[in-house]
């Protein structure tokens, strides 16, 4: 194959694919990271060793490929730890390909804190995994450079190394002077908003780790964390307008009988309940039968999924839900919502609207089962004493959640949260909503909180504990 024809190759060519190029044959045996019909990343053999290989195709090829190369270059002439870039070429009306040595084994950063993630705010393992990425990001702007695109996943750790990878989003100021302030804010600003916003109290603590390696500038508290809440905004925004479209996450089909949206990892899984949703609704056990919705378990593939249909009871009801986005919709996107800002519920995969001349009839959602005890249920045996602390300490960071992002659920009675993995996660997210205003969510939370409380006897010690546990606003 030449890499003409690899710009029509589509999301997922054909491996093991061999490449014709003027520097050698190129045998890709894995593809990392593939933009159709722009870019392609992967493993491949070269002049028999291992490659990582950048192909650059497309009317964006040559732009794209000066970006690689001149970021990697800049790792390297400012002596950063970065893979060495083997060969390069461009050929005009084809394509670019970079090639840099492969680090096998290497373990990115992202994968060290999801091992963590879930332990107590800034443990001494997050310290060390977030100590180690804040000390390459300082050497990285004490050099004159950032990285746009600076994420944990860049960061690779290699025989007791650490390199920085993705020469693309690499930027320089003046090479070999340290970055000046402003830009070291915004680009600490990208690092910081992509972590959880419960790490938020600690970012002065974490600080220490940047500035034991370039202590150039003072970096005040308070700027830092505006440019956090700026960025967690666009990318929030950014992530939630990507939830309807076809792109690297999302398998997106629209047409006038129906809108279909699925997490693109689970396309295939999926494809069969997708064609007869109805039958996995009837075939699967029912969780509940009500007029308005229908929740039905299913077994697939070795694993339990939920599966909810929202029915239309009548033409009446139809005239007023034809034209307005679907309940299913909405869930879909505040589950996508609530897990983005690291509030737990269970993984929405797909959303499904039947449609006819493009107006609504019935709507499916399709997520992963939330097998947890509910907290109704959970409590019931501490009505005269408290629960276990772990599970309160939870629950004070599922409400602190909630009012940092300015959530409300609207019906928080018992059964709609569940205790998994050591967290509360929230399940039926009909009425679930972000707020625009103070006010507003301040009128919802109170709702929230009182239907939260009723769940037990008011003259419980268990209801009287938690009301003066729950934050009030």
């Amino acid at each position: 194959m030449k890499l003409t024809e690899l710009a029509q190759a589509g999301r997922s060519p054909v491996i093991p694919l061999m490449l014709a190029l003027p520097a050698g044959e190129l045998k890709v045996q894995q593809w990392l990271r593939v933009l159709p019909g722009q870019r392609y990343v992967g493993k491949a053999l070269w002049q028999g060793r291992e490659v990582l290989a950048k192909l650059l195709v497309g009317s964006k090829a040559e732009r794209h490929f000066e970006r690689e190369r001149r970021g990697a270059r800049l790792l390297a002439e400012q002596g950063m730890t970065t893979p060495a870039l083997l060969a390069e070429g461009l050929a005009e009306g084809q394509g670019g390909w970079l090639l840099f040595d492969y680090l096998a084994g290497a373990e990115s950063l992202e994968q060290a804190w999801r091992e963590v993630a879930r332990q107590p705010m800034l443990s001494d393992a997050q310290q060390g995994v977030l100590g180690e990425a804040l000390g390459a990001i300082a050497q990285l702007h004490a050099k004159g450079l950032w990285q746009s695109d600076l994420h944990l996943e860049n960061l690779l750790r290699h025989e007791g190394k650490l390199h920085l990878i993705d020469g693309g989003g690499v930027q320089a100021q003046t090479p070999g002077q340290p970055l000046e302030r402003d830009k070291v804010l915004a680009n600490l600003g990208v690092f910081f908003a992509q972590l959880p916003a419960s790490l938020e109290p600690h970012i002065e603590e974490l600080l220490v780790h940047y500035l034991l390696v370039n202590g150039e500038h003072a970096l005040p508290l308070e700027a830092l964390l505006r440019e956090i809440a700026s960025v967690r905004r666009w990318r929030l925004r950014d992530y939630l307008g990507k939830l309807g479209r076809d792109c690297s996450l999302f398998s997106a089909s629209r047409r006038l009988s129906q809108l279909r949206v699925v997490r693109r990892e689970e396309e295939s899984a999926l494809q069969e309940l997708l064609v007869a949703p109805d039958v996995a609704v009837e075939t699967g056990r029912a969780l509940k039968l009500g007029g308005s919705s229908t929740v039905a378990l299913i077994e697939q593939g070795g694993r339990r999924l939920v599966i909810k249909r929202y029915n239309i009871k009548g033409v009446g009801h139809w005239l007023r839900r034809c034209w307005r986005p679907s309940r299913a919709w909405h869930s879909w996107v505040e589950g996508n919502r609530l897990m983005f800002l690291d509030i737990a519920t269970p993984r929405p995969l797909a959303v499904l609207e039947l449609r006819w001349l493009g107006l609504r009839r019935r709507s499916y959602l399709v997520t992963e089962y939330g097998a947890g005890e509910d907290i109704a249920t959970r409590f019931q045996p501490y009505l005269s004493s408290p629960p276990p602390e772990a599970e309160l300490l939870a629950l004070d960071q599922l409400f602190a959640a909630l009012l940092r992002e300015r959530i409300s659920h609207g019906d928080m009675k018992g059964t709609n949260l569940l205790w998994e993995q050591g967290c509360w996660a929230l399940i039926d997210l009909d009425a679930v909503q972000q707020h625009g205003s103070d006010a507003s969510f301040a009128r919802a939370y109170a709702k929230d909180r009182a239907r939260f409380l009723r769940n037990w006897p008011t003259d419980s010690a268990l209801h009287r504990l938690l009301e003066e546990r729950l934050p009030r606003l």
